[in-house]
């Protein structure tokens, strides 16, 4: 057998890859996925299909271990189609709850990574928590206009209603793959409420602000730096690193010390490709980011300490802390956030630099690169933002070299703040 991944890639929606050596094992595209098929013809000489996986998740070995498996019942006269309609149809109507979570441990959790695919898994599960009636019924006869109350209730959060929109649209169209649920049965979810459901921008203390791209101004900067010592560790190191590296906080927490090393020139983090937003870019590479002042100071600090989860930023539970954690961790320090009220009657602590969010550090340290006469190019790559693609083509440099040159300039900037 012979699978060519980078052909599979690009191939457009409504193309198919045929697989040599394999017949009737295809490769089909849809607009968001595609799906391992096998076409063959029944005893009576019809022409049939069924959905085998979906690929990247389904492996092209696995996929042709299942071919053969389909081909050889065939050849021993069972109706495969039908046998898998009897076994996927028992006598008790396949519910909503059924295919949410058949969608979640089929696809969901090896198609998505990390906190994407825990937040994806929470809000689906909520949706059944919070509507038992609509969990319990047959997904079959999920109408028109269930689908768009299930929407319209939650209109008033329209960036999530739109990710719950798509979550369902995903969860119905592998059902329909799979063949959990006849080809007729419509998936109203992909129809509804095209370009109505628009982000309000961000709300702060119960109010729309709107979009907005924070940038902390020096004497914030200045300010937060001071107020560190009241944050608990995690909190503060993980701020730290946010400042000095310029990564992203899902990348950041997702360290673990065999992406540390100490070469020549100094210490050097090395972020998996796989870990980054680029994983899915074809000329991407691993992000390197050169460890300089606190940064430095936190994580050889963390690396005397790695405890049995292997990540260097470990929570009390021995979990990795996550991203998740670390921005509920900010929020709750707001003076708007709804526990704040209970803090200050037992004399706690609010943080003095408020409406930010963890991003806003990272867009705040690219900012002062920017004010330091950091040239774009060696700032974005700093950031771990890709050059366009036919840039990528014919300029390779990595600018290591000017990473360090350039964040040991932002750390001694840092640094001139707190003084």
């Amino acid at each position: 057998m012979f699978f060519d991944p980078r052909a599979a890639k690009l191939l457009k929606p409504g193309e198919l890859l045929l697989v040599a050596g394999c017949p009737g094992l295809r490769l089909e595209a849809a607009d968001t996925r595609r799906t391992w098929t096998y076409r063959y013809r029944d005893a009576a000489g019809l022409l049939k299909q069924l959905g085998i996986g979906h690929w990247p998740a389904m492996s092209a070995q696995a996929a042709m271990t299942a071919w053969q498996d389909l081909r050889d019942r065939r050849d021993a006269g069972v109706d495969i189609k039908a046998a898998r309609k009897a076994a996927a149809r028992p006598d008790v109507p396949y519910s909503v709850h059924d295919l949410v979570h058949a969608y979640i441990n089929g696809y969901l959790i090896d198609a998505r990574s990390g906190d994407s695919a825990k937040a994806a898994r929470r809000q689906l599960e909520r949706l059944l928590e919070d509507e038992p009636v609509f969990a319990s019924q047959a997904a079959a006869s999920v109408t028109r206009g269930i689908a768009f109350q299930i929407l319209e209730d939650r209109k008033a959060t329209p960036t999530a209603t739109a990710k719950l929109r798509s979550l369902l649209g995903g969860a119905w169209d592998y059902a329909l793959d799979a063949d959990r649920l006849d080809g007729a049965v419509p998936n109203w979810w992909r129809q509804l409420l095209k370009g109505r459901l628009k982000s309000k921008g961000k709300r702060m203390g119960g109010v729309h602000v709107g979009r907005q791209r924070r940038v902390l101004q020096p004497d914030e900067v200045a300010t937060l730096l001071a107020w560190l010592p009241n944050m608990h560790e995690l909190g503060r190191d993980t701020t730290v690193m946010y400042l000095w590296t310029c990564a992203r906080g899902v990348e950041i927490l997702a360290m673990r010390p065999e992406h540390i090393t100490q070469e020549s020139d100094g210490w050097w983090w090395t972020v998996p490709k796989a870990q980054t937003k680029n994983a899915d870019v074809e000329f991407a590479v691993d992000l390197r980011v050169p460890l300089i002042g606190r940064a430095l100071a936190v994580v050889q600090r963390r690396l005397k300490t790695v405890g049995t989860s292997g990540w260097l930023f470990e929570d009390v539970r021995k979990e990795q802390y996550t991203q998740h954690d670390f921005s509920t961790y900010i929020y709750n320090l707001q003076p708007y956030a709804p526990k704040v009220k209970n803090r200050q009657s037992t004399g706690g602590l609010v943080l003095p630099v408020t409406n930010w969010t963890p991003h806003n550090l990272r867009r705040t340290g690219r900012t002062m690169l920017s004010s330091l006469g950091c040239l774009n190019e060696i700032g974005e790559a700093i950031l771990g933002h890709l050059p366009s693609e036919i840039e990528a083509t014919y300029n390779s440099h990595t600018y290591d070299k000017e990473r360090r040159v350039w964040l040991g300039k932002l750390a001694k900037h840092l640094e001139k703040l707190t003084h």
